[in-house]
């Protein structure tokens, strides 16, 4: 008789977990809060105009060694992969724009006409990043620890451009533009923070024919691993949101919903929120120090907290699809002066528009208890909403003079929306461990809980690492090493 096997949550990684139990002939059931899947890799409707909330460059989505685990979910089925020549443009009111090609001999010549005085810190940036084309890094949890061993004579390099960040390797340019615009160039988030290692990985990605974008985006492409999870036979269960873990002896043995309902099984697996499965689900019981640490580090300013998108009668389809905006006059939000703003727009091509249209993301930090704070009063929270809208949009009509009078529609979404909406902790994602970080990348924060048997964490929270692939390669491996476990071989099917 099959192992029956409940998983809490159907975002990627609680669909990945479904799939692949279900191709190893365990009994896979799902449980999820929300009416739809996908969790944070989601998308909605208004007027005719698709907002989508997640997906911004897809690992694997090339002829790469991770399309593998797409193939075998069949995420990617019938989906046409959208690569862009540009990965994000840096522009400033002068005049002046700097191009990430995605070509990296294209973004060579671009940046020597620049900076012709800059050329061997161009030389040495990109070099760098075609050193780590055969590193594969996004498809390192593939096979477990030999896929880790196999970065190793990358390891240098990993270590050396680990301890620079954007922010400083800006400063070894000459240029005056160049020193401002390169700490901007990975979704315009805070330069000192991101390590120069994650941008390469990028530009590798890219050189390679990777990190495009699926048409339709990231609820079409949720949709199509569930289509992938009920073919394969899975029992799926919306609005059954997860209270309780039920506990016998130290095991983990079935789950109370909100209803009231109990549901037992041999397995429980958790790919729902960290936080809320290990100090509410599990009332806290099995945990220690260093999970507890990683926890109460939590920043409460996050990036992409703040999400502002802009339905509009205008075709941007000439646009480079990302642009970070350096601003002479700062931006107010929250309290707190923004000198640049990050902006993705849509066109018809990506199917979320009709023709001729568009939308404009964009997308800033934004402080969780600002918002929390404000929610308890609605009409105030949907007010300071409001506001946050108008001063991005008055900053926009700089850059877009025509934009009032073409706009249909907009929508803003705060860390307290994400909340509502995936009961994420602080309505944010993992965050960077601040000690133990090659801990992490070897065994994950939370992938099992001590003391704890019969149960299993997948999903970010579980390595403690952002991203899809990471996602779904939690769930992959948990069953990989279940299969090994139970003594039996583990199999995949693509479709």
């Amino acid at each position: 008789m099959s192992k029956k096997i409940i998983i809490i949550g159907a975002g990627i990684s609680g669909l990945a977990t479904g799939c692949y139990a279900a191709m190893n002939d365990y009994d896979p059931v799902i449980f999820e809060a929300h009416n739809r899947p996908g969790g944070l890799c989601t998308s909605w409707h208004r007027k005719g105009f698709t907002f989508d909330f997640c997906i911004h460059n897809l690992a694997g989505s090339g002829d790469v060694k991770l399309r593998k685990i797409w193939d075998e979910l069949g995420a990617l089925k019938d989906l046409k992969i959208i690569n862009r020549e540009v990965f994000v443009r840096v522009e400033d009111s002068k005049g002046n724009a700097l191009n990430i090609y995605t070509d990296v001999k294209k973004l060579k010549e671009h940046l020597k006409m620049i900076s012709p005085e800059d050329q061997d810190v161009i030389e040495n940036y990109l070099n760098a990043a075609h050193s780590l084309l055969s590193a594969d890094f996004f498809a390192m949890d593939m096979d477990g620890i030999s896929s880790k061993l196999k970065i190793i004579p990358k390891a240098f390099s990993i270590i050396k451009w680990g301890k620079i960040n954007l922010e400083d390797y800006s400063h070894r340019f000459k240029n005056d533009f160049l020193r401002k615009a390169f700490s901007h160039v990975q979704y315009n988030m805070n330069g000192s923070q991101i390590p120069m290692f994650a941008h390469l990985i990028f530009m590798a990605g890219f050189e390679v024919g990777d990190m495009g974008w699926p048409k339709y985006g990231s609820l079409e492409f949720s949709k199509k691993i569930e289509n992938r999870f009920l073919e394969l036979g899975g029992e799926l269960n919306y609005k059954s949101e997860v209270e309780r873990i039920i506990l016998e002896n130290n095991l983990a043995i079935g789950v109370v919903l909100r209803d009231g309902s109990t549901h037992y099984g041999d397995i429980v697996v958790s790919a729902a929120d960290g936080h809320r499965t290990i100090y509410e689900m599990l009332e806290g019981k099995y945990t220690n120090n260093f999970i507890d640490s990683y926890y109460q580090s939590f920043d409460e300013s996050q990036e992409f907290g703040i999400n502002v998108f802009i339905g509009v009668d205008m075709n941007l389809s000439h646009e480079p699809h990302a642009i970070a905006l350096l601003l002479d006059e700062k931006i107010e939000l929250e309290g707190v002066s923004r000198d640049s703003l990050y902006l993705e727009l849509f066109d018809s091509a990506t199917g979320l528009v009709p023709e001729g249209h568009s939308i404009i993301k964009v997308v800033t930090q934004g402080n969780y208890d600002y918002w929390k704070n404000l929610d308890s009063d609605k009409e105030k929270y949907n007010e300071e909403k409001k506001i946050v809208y108008e001063k991005i949009l008055n900053t926009l009509k700089q850059r877009f003079p025509t934009i009032e009078d073409k706009i249909k529609i907009f929508d803003v979404t705060t860390p307290v929306t994400v909340e509502r909406y995936t009961h994420n902790f602080h309505g944010g994602q993992p965050w960077p461990a601040k000690e133990g970080e090659m801990k992490i990348m070897f065994r994950g924060l939370s992938k099992t809980l001590p003391g704890l048997d019969n149960f299993y964490m997948v999903g970010q929270w579980a390595g403690a690492m952002v991203g899809l692939p990471n996602a779904a390669l939690t769930g992959r491996n948990l069953i990989k090493d279940l299969c090994k476990k139970d003594g039996k071989k583990f199999q995949t099917t693509e479709k």
